[in-house]
């Protein structure tokens, strides 16, 4: 088990752009959201003057994964999830397995929890042995941020016991096609599920996600929520991606963005920046001597890449490095080529 160390938890992507820098530090589909899905949003403004209704969108989410309704909350994007559960719960040996997503061991800090890291190394795949027998809080992502890599689901379902919940952030689950590793629909004990439109939609300003667990837990964390904390537009927009035409779209997204993730992730090798393996979301975590330095010479050229010091159990010779289509892609491998030495 790795201790705390010195690492800004709330550092993210976001922070990596603007000024007219070409964005690959932010893991949000370019493009997005879609002309239909816009629309609809837009048609939701008329029916702001009404407190928003969260049912239909909440049988929508239950439905698209053969959920009960009472298993579903509906939140402010995942980040707002994770603060949900670090209020809610009351963890005595909390553990997050790293490299991943931040917000989940800042939330449990924010809320005066004590925090153990599990930090994985090598290719980053889960190792059970990491995770201490009495831990009774276990959070992981799947597929993981920063590294790409997709847990099989029969591994992190096994870590579930009487005493413990275990939090998977599947946010990027829907870039891959067919979800094969999805615990979504699982109705396994002590499971606690969140998803996000956020990336494959194109939602961030909005924060729509949701949280699929067992009813006891899910009425708690909705006592802790404020009163409609999901405005309407995210509702109907929750309701619209739902749909199975929108998850159809979806999947044909995730199968072109794989099939350009992994011509990218060759041609990066060519140049030194060896992604994780096997990643399987819509970016991809590279190593490569000097990160730091080649970053902010990126930068100089107009191309945000995402810092990889920020994420425990990686450190300042990696990045992050988001999937965008062929012809973006290319001028930035077209840079890379210029500031080789």
């Amino acid at each position: 088990m790795a201790d705390c160390g010195d690492v800004d938890l709330r550092h993210h992507g976001d922070s990596e752009v603007g000024g007219g820098l070409a964005d690959f530090a932010v893991n949000v589909r370019g493009g997005t959201p879609p002309a239909w899905l816009a629309e609809r949003i837009r048609r939701s403004v008329g029916d702001l003057a009404a407190y928003p209704d969260p049912g239909p969108a909440r049988r929508a989410v239950a439905r698209r994964h053969g959920r009960a309704v009472e298993d579903v909350l509906l939140t402010a994007g995942a980040a707002e999830a994770f603060v949900l559960l670090a209020r809610v719960l009351a963890p005595r040996r909390a553990v997050v397995v790293h490299p991943q997503f931040t917000e989940p061991e800042a939330a449990l800090r924010a809320a005066g929890r004590p925090v153990e890291r599990a930090v994985l190394d090598g290719d980053f795949k889960l190792d059970p042995g990491r995770i201490p027998p009495d831990a009774d809080l276990v959070m992981i992502g799947n597929p993981t941020n920063p590294t790409s890599v997709l847990h099989p689901a029969a591994e992190i379902a096994a870590l579930a016991r009487p005493g413990r919940t275990v939090v998977v952030d599947e946010a990027f689950m829907d870039c891959v096609p067919g979800e094969p590793e999805s615990l979504a629909a699982a109705a396994v004990p002590g499971l606690v599920v969140l998803r996000s439109l956020t990336k494959t939609w194109g939602l961030a300003g909005l924060r729509a996600g949701y949280v699929l667990a067992e009813p006891p837990l899910v009425a708690a964390l909705a006592q802790a929520q404020p009163l409609w904390a999901v405005s309407t537009p995210a509702l109907v927009a929750i309701e619209a991606c739902c749909e199975p035409p929108a998850l159809a779209e979806a999947d044909v997204w995730a199968r072109e963005m794989a099939a350009e993730r992994d011509r990218l992730a060759g041609e990066l090798a060519l140049r030194g920046l060896t992604a994780v393996p096997g990643a399987r979301a819509s970016f991809l975590c590279v190593h490569t001597p000097g990160a730091s330095e080649l970053r902010e010479r990126l930068r100089g050229r107009g191309f945000a890449v995402r810092r990889g010091d920020t994420f425990p159990g990686l450190g300042p010779d990696w990045l992050r490095i988001a999937v965008r289509d062929r012809a973006a892609d290319n001028a930035l491998l077209e840079v890379l080529d210029d500031l080789r030495p």
